[in-house]
């Protein structure tokens, strides 16, 4: 394994911790597209979720009083369970991204808009 530690990076991007424990039996990961100039509005997952950007932006914003952020290419996101996320919205080029949905036993992943 001579060489291997120098050519490998590991670097953590997220240490999220969740508000109580899952006991989680699956995790299912969706690449999602969202086309330009679209507004997901309002919504609530019925788990957490946590997301990294391939390509694309989105202008993200958790609650309706915190100050929105622009994802783009490489960065990564966290979504609460049952917390409105005000924003997730798209700009002139669209996004994709890769969705993690932790789920507990007989659960499936679901966005509810509000």
């Amino acid at each position: 394994m001579y060489g291997m530690t120098e050519s490998i990076s590991r670097v953590v991007v997220l240490d999220q911790h969740l508000p109580a424990p899952l006991p989680v039996q699956r995790v299912e990961v969706r690449r999602i597209t969202i086309e330009p100039h679209t507004a997901v509005g309002a919504h609530v997952h019925n788990g957490p979720v946590f997301g990294n950007i391939v390509s694309g932006s989105a202008v993200y914003q958790q609650g309706a009083d915190d100050e929105p952020q622009v994802l783009r290419a490489g960065d990564v996101f966290y979504e609460p369970a049952v917390d409105r996320i005000s924003r997730f919205d798209t700009e002139d080029e669209g996004v994709t991204f890769l969705a993690y949905f932790p789920l507990t036993d007989g659960q499936e992943a679901t966005l509810d808009l509000i």
